[in-house]
């Protein structure tokens, strides 16, 4: 079993096209990690893999390799079109998509082969012209690729290689009936090279796999631990009041280089993110209902050290290559255990270690179980310590009562008087006068203490007072799926 990142094995002892290694050698790459050790071979040689390994371990570079040399050691049909691409890879997040371009880009710069890229939320028009004047490669999300595929934009009869990354993401987050409605329409398996790639094969994704894929390899790289090795985890069982001191104290305490803060609702990550505004710290907020080219900044800014904080929901959680993550913080344990690996994955990236602090509150402790049985190992509890908990300031734009989820599900309190207060008088309530709703309290007791020195009969009233929702009682967080990425929470 291998205890490293690397193995032993070199690109360059693999019969790839020059311009492939010049373009892995000026990237820095010289040594394969287990998965491409494995996978090439069997790609390189035509047949189709289904691949498994840990995130971080290298599996977009298999595959992309795997890609490039098939087109350049193969001549394209000569009735090919340009609307015609011959690879198409998918990715479930917007987040992804643009990483395997960026990554096609930095080892294929010098094969000649034009990249697309295509996903929701911006560009649509840029996008649309893209294909209409043809790509090579085309990497994308399923809403977008299915909505210019529908207008025929582009066809897939022409298909020369398939690509299916995080394939059981794909199940998660819906898109599985969008991925079959494309499989149906491409050249068939036996015509293709076919690669799946996840981090775990689970019996539906091997059923897809065996369904629309020509008799794959299964290549399985398994490790002692579920989690990468190098991460350093610790659970703290914190209040609920405890938790946001809880944490600025241990960002004063371990001075991260670089920081990603998991919430499981858009709301929690939006509290986080004024807290931490307020008490001195560069940070940025990702959540499925940030437009995406403020998400695409955000990201680079917090790559370029603009920001040292980035909080985010599982937006963020899977395919994201970030170098340097030192810690990942769970504000929240995540009700999938799987999706804990991935998080804490975002850490301890090719070989580097780092540090995964996790939260068990109130709330979301009954996760633990769960994702210690998932893992393999119990998470080795923290003890909280009262200098641990950090004074903070008062933020401005989030409630500063910690009982905010508690608020989210109250009813508002009925303000108006007591009714035996008008059967106590003996006198019928009369109906409330127009203009007499919104009187001030001030004006409605200089009333009735001029009343009551002329000493005349008066009518008992009912004043009702309408308490408007605050913030935190009408925020109430919905959740709904846009096409091309995760479920956006707000």
């Amino acid at each position: 079993m291998t205890t490293t990142h690397l193995t032993e094995k070199k690109f360059s002892d693999f019969s790839l096209n020059e311009s492939l290694l010049k373009g892995l050698n000026e990237a820095g790459f010289e040594f394969c990690t287990p998965i491409q050790a494995e996978t090439l071979p069997h790609a390189l040689a035509g047949k189709d893999v289904a691949g498994q390994a840990q995130t971080g371990t290298g599996k977009t570079m298999a595959f992309l390799l795997a890609a490039y040399q098939h087109l350049l050691s193969k001549d394209p049909d000569p009735e090919r079109k340009k609307n015609q691409p011959r690879v198409l890879i998918l990715a479930p997040t917007r987040e992804l998509a643009i990483q395997i371009e960026k990554d096609a880009s930095l080892i294929g710069g010098h094969t000649g082969l034009k990249l697309g890229l295509v996903y929701g939320g911006t560009g649509y028009d840029t996008q649309r012209k893209m294909l209409e004047n043809g790509v090579d490669i085309l990497v994308g999300t399923p809403g977008r690729l299915i909505d210019y595929f529908k207008q025929g934009i582009y066809k897939l009869d022409k298909l020369d290689v398939l690509i299916m990354d995080e394939a059981d993401r794909m199940f998660d987050m819906g898109f599985i009936k969008d991925i079959r409605y494309l499989l149906h329409r491409m050249t068939a398996p036996a015509d293709r090279l076919s690669l799946l790639f996840s981090a775990t094969l689970s019996h539906r994704v091997e059923e897809l796999a065996y369904e629309h894929m020509n008799e794959p390899t299964e290549v399985k790289i398994e490790s002692e631990t579920v989690t990468a090795d190098k991460i350093t985890q610790i659970v703290y069982h914190p209040g609920n009041e405890e938790k946001l001191p809880l944490l600025v104290g241990l960002l004063n305490q371990h001075e991260p280089t670089r920081t990603l803060i998991f919430v499981n609702m858009k709301w929690v990550a939006e509290k986080i993110y004024n807290s931490l505004r307020t008490n001195g710290f560069k940070c940025g907020i990702i959540s499925g209902d940030v437009p995406q080219p403020k998400r695409e900044r955000l990201l680079q800014e917090f790559k370029d050290d603009k920001i040292g904080i980035l909080v985010a929901t599982d937006v963020a959680a899977r395919g994201l290559h970030i170098p340097a993550v030192s810690h990942v913080f769970n504000f929240d344990l995540p009700q999938d255990a799987e999706d804990y690996v991935h998080r804490i994955g975002r850490t301890a990236r090719a070989g580097a270690s780092g540090d995964a602090i996790s939260f068990a509150c109130e709330d979301t402790a009954y996760y633990l179980m769960d994702i210690e049985e998932y893992i393999g190992k119990p998470l080795p509890p923290g003890k909280i310590e009262p200098e641990m908990l950090a004074t903070l300031k008062p933020s401005r734009g989030s409630s500063s009562n910690n009982s905010d989820r508690r608020d989210r599900n109250r009813k508002p309190r009925d303000t108006r008087p007591p009714r035996q207060t008008a059967e106590k008088s003996g006198r019928r309530p009369q109906p409330e006068k127009a203009g007499e709703k919104n009187a001030a309290p001030s004006e409605s007791r200089n009333q009735q203490g001029e009343e009551n020195s002329s000493k005349r009969e008066t009518r008992a009233e009912t004043v009702q007072i309408e308490t408007p929702l605050s913030p935190s009682e009408k925020d109430v967080p919905t959740v709904r799926r846009g096409r091309d990425g995760p479920p956006a929470i707000g």
